[in-house]
């Protein structure tokens, strides 16, 4: 994947910011009984579409992930490239940061979901007669739920999105109801970035770190909220609030692990460090929002679990 700098990557999350085995993983190809009944015309906010879309153009990795849970894959035909999740989408050069809109309209799509409204692409399209649903990023779990069933509803999949967005509200409930009860709370610090770029609990993976009872070292640089939940700490900050975990969300794009985390000037002496409580996780899965935040928390909560209570 192409390097991502935090600071694009935490304004792409503002902005527009897993499952078990079987959500995780490309949905079933074929349709349903109760998808081949789909009844169109189908409504979602100010969209109507008249009849199933076939050619469906996804600029967003987390609609993309969402579309092949669901059993829609086989109607998307062509998605932007950073889609890399599952490895048979039909990868393009379209970008979804920034959208072309005579590029996508060269696919002949019949519906374009995107994450944000950069260069007004909505307006865009819109003229040109083709679709648009916008998925923004998610700041709550809900958020992801309602996403999902609402793709359902588009691509004529309403059961299966409700089969995977129940999976994935059953699957939470059931890791965070193993978590021991703790009187002292674990502190953590998620990293964006080298540059210590982080996300507070406001925003969408704030909150799944809320849900596992832990409090975020970055919420007081950003408590009123001008930086839109993504603040950059320093060096010092991190230091002296000495967090009790350390998540990586750069470990892919910028190669960082414990060892590179322990060599930072002042870093050694961290309870994290210390106690061998550096986590990396994939860039990718922490910056979507889709089935696979199960397999995120997952991760989480099995690093926090090895700590006594």
């Amino acid at each position: 994947m192409n390097r991502r700098t935090p600071r694009l990557f935490a304004a792409t999350l503002a902005v527009a910011a897993l499952a078990l085995g079987a959500c995780a993983e490309k949905a079933d190809d074929k349709p349903s009984a109760g998808t081949a009944a789909a009844a169109y015309p189908v409504t979602v906010g100010a969209l109507t579409l008249d009849k199933r879309p076939e050619k469906i153009v996804s600029l967003s990795p987390t609609a993309t992930e969402m579309l092949f849970a669901i059993g829609a894959g086989p109607q998307v035909t062509a998605v932007d490239d950073q889609s890399n999740y599952p490895a048979d989408a039909p990868k393009t050069d379209l970008s979804g940061f920034q959208p072309n809109a005579e590029a996508i309209a060269g696919k002949s799509p019949d519906l374009v979901v995107l994450a944000n409204d950069t260069n007004k692409i909505v307006d865009q399209l819109t003229k040109l007669k083709i679709p648009v649903y916008l998925t923004p990023a998610a700041t709550t779990l809900d958020d992801s739920y309602r996403q999902i069933t609402e793709l359902g509803t588009l691509t004529g999949h309403a059961d299966q999105a409700d089969d995977v967005a129940t999976r994935m509200k059953d699957d939470i409930t059931k890791l965070v109801k193993d978590l021991p009860q703790r009187t002292t709370k674990l502190t953590y610090f998620h990293e964006l970035g080298p540059e210590l770029y982080s996300a507070t609990s406001k925003t969408f993976i704030g909150s799944l770190y809320s849900q596992v009872g832990l409090t975020n070292i970055a919420d007081p640089a950003d408590a009123d909220g001008k930086n839109g939940g993504y603040p950059q700490l320093s060096q010092e900050f991190v230091v002296k609030a000495n967090p009790d975990f350390v998540f990586l969300a750069d470990s892919k794009c910028c190669q960082q692990n414990a060892d590179s985390v322990k060599a930072r000037s002042g870093w050694a002496g961290l309870t994290a460090v210390k106690n061998n409580q550096v986590i990396a996780l994939d860039d990718d899965i922490a910056s979507r929002w889709g089935p696979r935040v199960v397999d995120l928390l997952r991760v989480i909560i099995d690093a926090v679990a090895k700590v006594p209570a």
